[in-house]
């Protein structure tokens, strides 16, 4: 981290920025998740916010790293006897002027990773206030470093862009906090660091007066959690300009006045901020979270669609890639409407479940863990709704894109459960499913790694799960549930590679049966069939089919015909699986 304090808005300042409030969210986030009470009381608003930051940061970092290295693929042709400047030097030339990274590399980089890594509502618009920061701080020719007016403008833009991404804006949340800061901005004369300090204590004095802005903190006696964390990261800003870290947060908790009222009363839970539509006593089941490209055209279209299907809806992005998050019943639609606008990828969809975000506060106190989830890695959107719709929360893992053990690990966290059952489904993941079920009972989380290596068997298990039974009965049946089914998939190779079947060639379809490449031909159809066959062959009560979004549509159509004429003591269940990587996934148990 580049040393304190920064005279400029420079890209140095950035650098310094990101690793500064990153730290600052790591001290902050255990305080910042326990007062999340609005609009879903599920206890993540500074994990989100954490997450977010750290994207942000590492894309930062990954920028400052290749023009280091491109600095040193030509240090052998530089002069030697040139003057060496401390990184944090008051005083410094400009970023960009000797190799580094220029101020619009900086906060574009800072942007676009806290955009692909936001999480939750509270980090969705963190991602549009750094983007709107971006947009200023680019705009007409930057020459590599902006003063006092250009931060005043930019926490302007930032703060009015971040208004304009939801769908419904309500004062008391960390809208109404970058607001204020702004505001205090306007007002500031100096350089970045008078700036900085001015928006700070505008947005401190905005902090404490959200509970009189929204009744469901000022029944939890607390004050916003988004708003919160916006807080630290302007505290943040300002010792990367001024070397000191401002006074702490004074953060509320739950008032035990009032006849014991407090956060146990707050049933319409709060934090992160945003939407019009408090949750009281029905909110939705889903939080649906994804990556869109999409054109602008196809992404007001798709704001309307999830208007009309929950709230908490926030929208960010822009330039054809957007983050998309909304609350909603039907999760399977809200995915579906992205898939209609574009190209959604990550797709992270979490059931708040039964004694968790919505229910009555008659029947729960707010931020009750549920007693048993399960988490699953999925390959494909459908899929991620076929599970989501089960109760399960889940985690997409694009072609080529495996989840890391850290996100695997928040995936169990969002799954806000005593006892959690982790479906990898997926060979290759099993290592890192074990790595993240370690680190998660750390956290005193009770977690249970089924081996599934295939989202049908995953199916399977999912289908005779018993949040009812004891957790070690319920454990066993998945698991034999799971062992019992043997799976196979059809997809196309990409090379020409040796096979347990023979040599195939790039654009030959393949039949794969238990992990193993069983069939070679050129019709989808009939390696298919012949895979079907020989599973089989074997005996069989259920076949299960999901197909991929580059599968013939009358793959299925046939195999159910042949399941129907040659094996007449099976069934058959047909699943649209979206994209996820291969032609067809079959299921025999």
């Amino acid at each position: 981290m580049a040393q304190v304090p920064q005279r400029f808005f420079d890209a140095l300042a950035v650098r310094t920025w990101c690793g500064l409030s990153l730290r600052a969210l790591g001290r902050a986030r255990e305080e910042i998740d326990a007062i999340n009470v609005y609009p879903v009381a599920d206890g993540d608003t500074g994990t989100n916010l954490y997450l977010t930051v750290e994207s942000a940061a590492a894309a930062v970092e990954a920028v400052f790293a290749a023009h280091e290295l491109d600095a040193g693929a030509r240090g052998a042709s530089e002069s030697p006897g040139g003057a060496s400047l401390s990184p944090g030097a008051a005083g410094q030339a400009p970023p960009g002027a000797g190799g580094g990274p220029s101020l619009a590399d900086a906060v574009g980089a800072m942007a676009h990773g806290a955009l692909i890594g936001a999480r939750g509502n509270s980090g969705t618009i963190l991602a549009q206030l750094l983007r709107g920061m971006a947009q200023v701080l680019t705009a007409g020719g930057d020459p590599g470093r902006a003063e006092g007016a250009g931060l005043r403008r930019a926490l302007r833009h930032a703060a009015a862009s971040a208004r304009q991404a939801v769908a419904h804006p309500v004062e008391g949340t960390v809208l109404t906090v970058a607001s204020a800061a702004a505001d205090a901005a306007d007002g500031a004369e100096g350089g970045c660091a008078e700036v900085a300090r001015a928006a700070y204590e505008g947005a401190r004095a905005a902090l404490a007066a959200t509970p009189g802005q929204l009744p469901a903190l000022e029944r939890a006696g607390v004050v916003d959690a988004g708003g919160h964390g916006l807080v630290t990261v302007l505290a943040a800003l300002v010792e990367t300009f001024t070397g000191r870290v401002p006074g702490p947060v004074a953060v509320p908790h739950a008032r035990a006045e009032r006849g014991g009222e407090g956060l146990a009363d707050a049933h319409a839970p709060a934090g992160e901020c945003a939407t019009e539509t408090v949750a009281e006593e029905n909110g939705p089941a889903f939080e649906v979270i994804y990556l869109l490209e999409a054109e602008d055209a196809a992404v007001a279209r798709l704001r309307q669609r999830l208007d009309a299907l929950g709230d908490s809806l926030v929208v960010v992005g822009g330039d054809g890639l957007w983050n998309v998050h909304v609350h909603v019943d039907d999760a399977g639609a809200a995915v579906e409407a992205g898939v209609e606008a574009g190209r959604p990828y990550r797709i992270r969809i979490t059931h708040f479940g039964h004694g968790d975000a919505h229910t009555t506060k008659a029947e729960r106190p707010p931020r009750e863990r549920a007693q048993r989830a399960v988490v699953a890695v999925v390959p494909g959107e459908g899929l991620a709704a076929l599970y989501a719709e089960a109760g399960a929360t889940t985690l997409l893992a694009r072609p080529g894109e495996p989840p890391a053990s850290g996100e695997l690990v928040q995936a169990v966290r969002r799954a806000h459960a005593r006892e959690v059952v982790l479906l990898p489904n997926d060979a290759e993941l099993r290592h890192t499913a074990a790595a993240a079920a370690e680190q998660a009972r750390t956290e005193g989380i009770r977690v249970a790694l089924i081996p599934t290596r295939s989202a049908v068997q995953g199916i399977a298990a999912l289908a005779v799960h018993e949040p009812e039974r004891r957790f070690d009965e319920d454990v066993v049946a998945m698991t034999s549930a799971a062992g019992a089914t043997r799976h196979a998939e059809v997809t196309v190779a990409e090379h020409q590679s040796w096979t347990t079947a023979g040599i195939c060639q790039a654009g030959d379809v393949l039949g794969l049966i238990d992990g193993d490449v069983a069939v070679i031909g050129a019709d989808v159809s009939q390696v298919a069939a012949t895979v079907l066959d020989r599973m089989l062959s074997a005996g069989g009560e259920l076949v299960t089919l999901v197909l991929g979004d580059a599968a013939p549509r009358a793959v299925a159509d046939r195999l159910e015909a042949r399941v129907r004429e040659a094996y007449l003591a099976v069934d058959t269940v047909v699943y649209r699986g979206g994209r996820q990587g291969a032609l067809l996934l079959v299921g025999v148990e």
